[in-house]
């Protein structure tokens, strides 16, 4: 999960929503774009359901690609492809037709302070089974509008759940500055739930938010304001961001197959780039050097990323002592944030979906501390997918220790509409359910 701090002169691939999947994506990205006359749009039968999309990954380079609900996805042309435009049609391999599934689509630009933000509400056509409900999509940190821009509006769509998404301030065609302050882009959370409220009058029953990646930092903090009566989270942490940093360090070096003695040196190592990041680059120096100095020499010390750390460890003094007026970038992110003080105060349902092997925000420490909240009495459930890295996206593990991304896990889709459609109807894949635990 990426924030943006991060040295200018390094290139650096962990903005957004589903970095794991971006590499994929990426060597998709010159497959021949074979489509006769089929339309984007949501398509499905009495067994499946896909969403295609255009995505645009270089600036003037799109690529149609498409998502099903179980999970499977991949670009359009593709030889392997599951979903082909015959004669003008979609169609799924082994040959099955789909047929349209209809939405309304209204756009609309609402106020967030002094700020106009542009905003989409997406509706299904059909009739509703159950209890419609309306959700605020929260994006993650990535700086891309979201407007004609997500398939995950559409794919929950598809299920019968009324979605507004918005552009991120400072991206798209929303005013402002691209910030990652939580506390600035909660308020907007809360003004896109009035106007989804408003637009949206007479035609949904239950309300609530959807985080994903960043967004599980944002989400709960509009939850109270936003008068959510249900908050879904995905693959979003329990921590403050500086723990973030450290957890990732400490999950590289476990996965480099190091024991709890270098992780004890990696601590010190994190609470001093912690301190400078913190202090957004006012103290901490003299800790930094110490450290440099006791590990410096050690081949786990060259081999530490994170999210900060590894940037700051490469970082000259002067460039350090410069700080956000020189080498480096702070978007207002609130590196000491707590979570857990914001989660204490709410207390409608919950859902925290969290993938068992995420390389951008290892969920170890998260499930544990979900796990005391949910001994307190609060109505948290969980759901732990195995074989998962961020975007709830699984991999095969390559003998170089690279990890070859698949597809979405099977049952997540699923399992976040269900949860905002408040029905069940399990079993959600390999998820591990872990349900509140009642008085």
């Amino acid at each position: 999960m990426k924030t943006d701090m991060s040295y200018r002169h390094l290139v650096r691939l962990k903005a957004g929503f589903f970095l794991p999947f971006f590499g994929l994506l990426m060597a998709c990205a010159h497959h021949p774009q074979v489509r006769a006359s089929c339309d984007l749009g949501i398509y499905g039968n009495e067994r499946e359901i896909a969403v295609v999309y255009d995505r645009e990954m270089e600036p003037g380079e799109r690529t149609t690609r498409y998502t099903f609900v179980d999970g499977r996805r991949g670009v359009i042309g593709d030889a392997e492809a599951a979903l082909q435009c015959v004669d003008g049609q979609w169609q799924t391999t082994p040959r099955a037709a789909l047929r349209e599934i209809q939405t309304v689509e209204t756009d609309t630009v609402f106020r967030s302070g002094e700020l106009n933000l542009a905003g989409r509400l997406i509706e299904p056509v059909r009739e509703a089974d159950h209890a419609r409900p309306l959700v605020v999509f929260v994006h993650g940190s990535e700086s891309t509008p979201t407007v004609g821009n997500s398939y995950y509006p559409l794919l929950l769509a598809a299920q019968g759940v009324s979605v507004f998404v918005y552009d991120k301030r400072g991206t798209g065609q929303s005013e402002g500055s691209y910030t990652q302050n939580f506390e600035l882009l909660a308020s907007d959370v809360v003004a896109a739930a009035a106007e989804a409220r408003r637009l949206a009058t007479g035609r949904y029953e239950r309300f609530g938010l959807f985080g994903g990646s960043q967004g599980g930092w944002v989400a709960p903090l509009a939850a109270n304001r936003a008068g959510a009566e249900f908050l879904v989270i995905g693959f979003g942490l329990v921590l403050s961001p500086l723990e973030e940093d450290a957890e990732q360090v400490y999950d590289e070096l476990r996965r480099a197959g190091y024991g709890e003695d270098v992780l004890a040196d990696a601590r010190a190592v994190t609470r001093a780039t912690g301190e400078i990041v913190g202090s957004h680059f006012t103290s901490g120096f003299e800790a930094l050097v110490e450290v440099k100095a006791r590990f410096g020499g050690e081949v786990w010390f060259q081999s530490i990323e994170g999210e900060f750390t590894g940037d700051i460890l490469r970082a000259s003094e002067t460039g350090l002592r410069r700080g956000v007026a020189g080498d480096f970038e702070d978007s207002g992110v609130l590196w000491r944030h707590d979570p857990i003080a914001v989660l204490r105060t709410i207390t409608v349902p919950q859902l925290w979906v969290i993938a068992a092997n995420d390389t951008a925000a290892p969920g170890l420490v998260t499930q544990e501390r979900l796990a005391s909240l949910q001994a307190e009495g609060f109505p948290i459930t969980t759901a732990l997918y195995p074989n998962t890295d961020h975007g709830m996206v699984e991999f095969e593990q390559l003998p170089d220790g690279s990890r070859r991304y698949t597809q979405f896990t099977e049952g997540y889709f699923r399992l976040i509409a269900d949860t905002m459609l408040d029905i069940r109807s399990p079993p959600y894949g390999r998820a591990d359910i872990r349900m509140p635990i009642e008085d």
